[in-house]
């Protein structure tokens, strides 16, 4: 017959569901684990107890007595041996050396009567065996029976050791002793009994058993939790001493295998330090500084030799503050939020300030009495927080004063005074930096002369400049004005005059003419040919005449005949008129007594009766027939004149007693010829 193993089906459904629930209690220690990370003050707790980061529980040896049930396979040959389903006591010791591994000793002890579920002998008595009487059928044999049970097994935790769901694996090798009861072996060996089934070697029988399974365990508080675990058992069926073969009574098959099953829950007590309580909290540290920043000169107008006063703004209620500043890199003796500097020149200034907090710190924590000495962690002493900074620049630019115009009125001039204006009125406007408020001025010119030279108007004449030679000349004159303020900054500006130079006419003799006549004498020859035509060879000169007639005389001049075969007479001529074409044709006849002037070189005027200008007659007399060397003009002779002037060549300033000036009309004295 062939052997066969089962369990029952409440076997398999413990194991099964005490595994179950220690998966899903390791799942949710997992997740809670996860979303609830001790903070650094709880690591630290738990290293100074001795422990992992976490060992929140102490377990370092467990004693844990249990209870439960057990159930055993029924061996389905020889005899059909079962041992009965019982409970089951012991008490387990686990020592956890790591986190994750622990060694436990167990021992236990178990109700288990056997029984034989098919009757021995074919069923009846035999017939030689006497009482009862043969053929009577024989009934199943059963005895009381105990095992003992101890194991040694490493402990597999799913949780780290001190947690307080901590589901486990195990498997394990021991022994089971299977020890039939002392009634069961004073039976077994009675004759009765061992006539009818040959059971006086009834005895004890030690197997070696592999154990395996796995369960949870909760801690309920420091030194006291709850255990569940299933496990199963495999061993050597026991024989107890009996045949294991047919002889004719009770016999156990050998080199079979028992199977059985053990659910069991049990108290667990923790031997160890208790879990550290929570640190109490630390004083809390000084919150840090804000940035300061540095107030006071902004969109001020910083000036060399002025204070300037800055100031650290920063926000700290209820912190009492050192103020530590800097001047470009030098430390400074100001201790407060104001700091008052004078800068001694110009340029930039670096300024920075430290501020530090001195406010006390709180005391250092203190162990409460009642906390354990091997949970306390020392926290760090509380630290002032670190000083902030701030920096700022100051910059010293002094502006120079500023010259916003200037100007000369009027800017173009003659040199002469009497050829028009020759002063200038010179004028500024001026304003000083932003650091300055007395100003001085200074007018300086290239050449010429000035008054009122140190104040904003000033006057410039030109009658000083020095011109060389008769020619027309220009130059340009610069006017400098310099604007200083009380720092010693400048400012310049200049502007420019133009001044011409027209060198001045040369007055000579009148020529001098006798009462309603335009003839020129020997003496007015004399001054026209001797003194005025000598000074046209430098080129410098023009000549200009200029007629008159006293009130007493004839508008016109006498008729006069042209030069030629046939002569005619003439319109009638203005005396003044004639007189002057009279004596440029002396200047300008070329022949006999007359002058070889250049006719364009001479421009002409007359003027009636008009006598503006003072006459200045030559001292040759003025005698029509003759004429006495050396005799003075009578005062009745020295307005019938032709004045001659020597006006420099290309001028357009006339002498005053020219009215109208005219080129000289080339034809009407060439027609003249030399007069005589």
């Amino acid at each position: 017959m062939k052997a066969r193993l089962s369990f029952k089906p409440i076997s398999s459904g413990l194991i099964f569901s005490v595994l179950c629930f220690g998966a899903v209690a390791y799942g949710q220690n997992t997740t809670n684990a996860s979303n609830n990370p001790p903070n650094n003050q709880a690591n630290s707790q738990k290293a100074a107890g001795g422990g992992s980061s976490a060992d929140e529980y102490p377990d370092i040896v467990e004693l844990d007595p249990f209870g439960g049930i057990q159930t055993n396979g029924q061996v389905m040959r020889g005899l059909d041996t079962k041992l009965v389903d019982g409970g089951v006591a012991g008490i387990r010791l686990a020592v956890n050396p790591s986190k994750w591994i622990g060694f436990e000793l167990m021992f236990d002890y178990a109700q288990a009567n056997v029984e034989f579920r098919v009757p021995s002998n074919g069923g009846v008595y035999p017939a030689t065996a006497g009482k009862p009487l043969a053929g009577t059928p024989i009934p199943t044999y059963s005895f009381g029976s105990r095992n003992y049970y101890w194991a040694l097994n490493p402990i597999f935790n799913l949780r780290p050791r001190g947690s307080k769901v901590q589901p486990y694996l195990t498997v394990g090798v021991g022994g089971i002793q299977f020890t039939p009861t002392d009634t069961a072996k004073g039976l077994a060996r009675s004759t009765a009994i061992n006539n009818a089934y040959y059971s006086a070697n009834l005895n004890d029988n030690l197997q070696v058993a592999l154990n395996y399974g796995g369960g949870v365990k909760f801690h309920l508080s420091d030194h006291f939790g709850l255990r569940l675990d299933a496990r199963g058992f495999w061993s050597r069926n026991p024989t107890y001493g009996l045949p294991n073969y047919p002889t004719g009574g009770i016999y156990i098959p050998a080199h079979d295998k028992l199977n059985s099953f053990q659910g069991t829950v049990g108290l667990v007590f923790y031997l160890g330090q208790s879990k550290c309580p929570p640190m109490p909290p630390a004083p809390p540290a000084p919150a840090p500084l804000p940035t300061p920043t540095i107030t006071g000169a902004e969109g001020a107008t910083i000036c060399q030799g002025k204070p300037v006063t800055l100031h650290a703004e920063i926000s700290a209620p209820g912190r009492q503050l050192k103020y530590a500043w800097t001047l470009n890199g030098a430390a400074q003796s100001a201790t407060g939020p104001d700091f008052t500097f004078t800068p001694n020149n110009v340029g930039t200034f670096n300024i920075g300030v430290t501020v530090t907090d001195v406010t006390p710190l709180p005391a250092p924590l203190e162990r409460p009495k009642k906390f354990p000495v091997r949970c306390w962690v020392q926290p760090p002493a509380p630290q002032a927080p670190p000083p902030v900074t701030a920096s700022t620049s100051v910059t010293v630019n002094e502006t120079a004063p500023t010259i916003t115009n200037i100007s000369a009125t009027p800017d173009t001039l003659v040199a002469s005074v009497d050829q028009g204006p020759h002063t200038s009125q010179l004028s500024a406007t001026a304003q000083g930096g932003p650091c300055s408020t007395n100003l001085t001025y200074k007018w300086t010119v290239s050449e010429g002369s000035l008054t009122n030279d140190t104040t904003p108007n000033a006057t410039f004449d030109a009658s000083t400049l020095n011109f060389e030679g008769g020619q027309n000349q220009t130059k340009t004159v610069t006017a400098t004005l310099t604007v200083t303020d009380e720092n010693g900054k400048t400012a310049t500006k200049t502007t420019t005059i133009t001044v011409n130079y027209t060198p001045p006419f040369v007055r000579l003799d009148d020529v001098i003419f006798a009462k309603n006549n335009a003839r020129v004498n020997n003496c007015g020859k004399r001054i026209l040919i001797d003194d005025t035509a000598p000074r046209l060879s430098s080129g410098d000169y023009d000549i200009v005449l200029v007629g008159h007639r006293d009130n007493d005389e004839r508008e016109n001049a006498a008729p006069t005949r042209t030069r030629g075969r046939r002569g005619r007479r003439q319109p009638p001529v203005p005396l003044d008129e004639q007189r002057v074409l009279n004596a440029a044709a002396v200047l300008s006849g070329g022949t006999a007594t007359c002058g070889h002037v250049d006719p364009s070189r001479i421009r002409v005027d007359w003027v009636g009766t008009t006598q503006t200008s003072d006459p200045r007659p030559g001292l040759c007399g003025t005698s029509n027939i003759k004429e006495r060397k050396g005799s003075t003009t009578s005062e009745a002779d020295k307005n019938r004149r032709v004045e001659v002037y020597l006006v420099p060549h290309g001028s357009n300033t006339m002498p005053p007693a020219v009215q109208n000036v005219k080129p000289l009309p080339q034809d009407e004295v060439k027609a003249l010829g030399c007069p005589k």
